[in-house]
């Protein structure tokens, strides 16, 4: 039983998560402007439009991808029967993944390639274990 009640907590986490950032990604057309005739949902218009991005547009994602993996690891802790630490390690390394991959495939600049990959995944992992530990 505990098996499968981390399998949900974990892909329960990713789900919401999920939505969590995607539907805070969907706002930085509506919160800060996007560049001028980009398509946010077209991979191509992403890829010739990146470098027009703003601080805000960066920041905007930024935060997507932070909270998009709080929510999945708080998620995966509160349903997880055993062994929560490893299984919000284990939705933050999904969520790096996702990351590392859109810095692939995006022109992304390479501070912003840094300060998301170092800072938006893993350490908010360890911070939610840190606070759940308390």
């Amino acid at each position: 039983m505990k098996i499968l009640r981390n399998i949900a907590a974990v892909v329960i986490g990713l789900v919401i998560g999920s939505i969590v950032n995607m539907y805070l990604i969907k706002l930085n057309g509506t919160l800060v402007p996007l560049p001028e005739g980009m398509d946010p949902n077209d991979m191509d218009s992403l890829q010739a439009n990146m470098g027009q991005f703003t601080l805000l547009n960066y920041l905007v994602v930024f935060v997507a991808h932070s909270f998009g993996t709080l929510t999945g690891v708080v998620i995966a802790g509160l349903i997880g029967a055993s062994n929560k630490l490893i299984l919000m390690y284990i939705i933050a390394f999904a969520f790096m993944l996702g990351g590392i991959s859109m810095v692939i495939m995006l022109p992304t600049p390479i501070w912003f390639a840094f300060v998301d990959l170092a800072f938006a995944y893993i350490p908010v992992a360890w911070l939610v274990g840190k606070t759940v530990k308390k």
